[in-house]
């Protein structure tokens, strides 16, 4: 029995996905089998794979979205420790499997061990490195829901943690990693760092993070699925406000940096009910904000251009006026 599952969900991925293969066979840690879950792939999926079927399980399923497809991996996983990649990402550290599962060894109370990411674009050139423990050192309920610092690529899991929870949820096209750590968590899982870049995170036209109306559709659903518990401890409760302000600022950005100028302008509105600040004071606070999320994702902001746009404008003016 191997004791380290490795899931790797695909859907028309045929450009990248033998480079992740290969970056977990590059791994010092041999210890593992390699799951992957065909998403109902059109594209040469198949033809890409045939170098590898005596190193891998192979599944299909109808096009379900990553979520179903990453849970019948889980099924069908016998290791003892999940790790997780998508087909487009690759790990960068030889050395990630190995000093995961030394982590838990160190640490048995450990329910999930996280890593940071390199962000690449869709020919692998680095961009920057996103070392999230310098802002988010310690992962709790409170820092998961603030800050979300979570990418799927870089998880590696306790197998019976995501059996209590049942796995991701499967009507979230996007977000469920932020709304599987939320769920963890509530339940006690503790969760830590390896503090090394281990996974390069590729942003490209065409990945499923990119699509900024369903990103933005998701991750709010998972907030309001988690606030709608009746038994959240009272300090969670009365950071709810704090926590939909930094979120809805977060899409905001988002959406202006895909050049969604108009859904930009609609969640800064959304954030004014749940801002800490007077109003004209929320406005200085977008603007750092949008500047930390820029260079978070290795850009710089361009004051001008966001202030010179009519739908800033509009919505700004309004906000003075009233």
């Amino acid at each position: 029995m191997p004791r380290v599952s490795v899931i790797i969900p695909t859907y028309n991925c045929d450009r990248f996905l033998a480079e992740a293969i290969d970056s977990v066979s590059r791994q010092t840690y041999q210890d593992y089998e390699i799951i992957i879950v065909d998403d109902g792939s059109t594209d040469q999926t198949c033809q890409v794979l045939e170098p590898y079927r005596n190193k891998i399980r192979y599944f299909y399923q109808d096009n379900q979205g990553s979520a179903v497809a990453r849970n019948l991996g889980i099924k069908q996983a016998k290791g003892e420790f999940i790790a997780f990649l998508d087909a487009d990402d690759f790990w960068i550290v030889p050395e990630k499997l190995a000093e995961q599962v030394n982590c838990f060894e160190q640490q048995p109370s450990l329910g999930s061990v996280h890593t940071g990411w390199r962000i690449v674009d869709g020919n692998g050139k680095k961009m920057i490195d996103v070392e999230p423990w310098c802002d988010v050192p310690n992962l709790d309920l409170e820092s998961w829901l603030m800050y979300k610092p979570v990418k799927t690529s870089g998880i590696m899991i306790r197998h019976n943690w995501l059996q209590q929870v049942g796995g991701f949820d499967g009507e979230l096209r996007q977000s469920h990693d932020v709304d599987l750590v939320l769920r963890l968590a509530l339940i006690g899982c503790e969760a830590n760092w390896w503090r090394r870049v281990a996974v390069g995170y590729r942003r490209y036209q065409g990945n499923t993070t990119r699509n900024t109306q369903t990103q933005a559709k998701c991750l709010l659903k998972v907030l309001d699925k988690f606030f709608a518990h009746g038994d959240l401890p009272k300090p969670i409760q009365k950071i709810e406000s704090q926590v939909r302000y930094h979120t809805l600022v977060w899409i905001a950005w988002y959406q202006y940096d895909q050049g969604f100028y108009g859904e930009m302008a609609r969640f800064l509105k959304a954030s004014l009910e749940y801002t800490p600040y007077y109003r004209v004071e929320t406005i200085s606070d977008w603007v750092e904000q949008f500047k930390r999320f820029s260079v978070q994702n290795g850009s710089s902001l361009d004051i001008c251009l966001l202030t010179d746009l009519s739908e800033w404008q509009q919505l700004t003016f309004k906000i003075r006026a009233s």
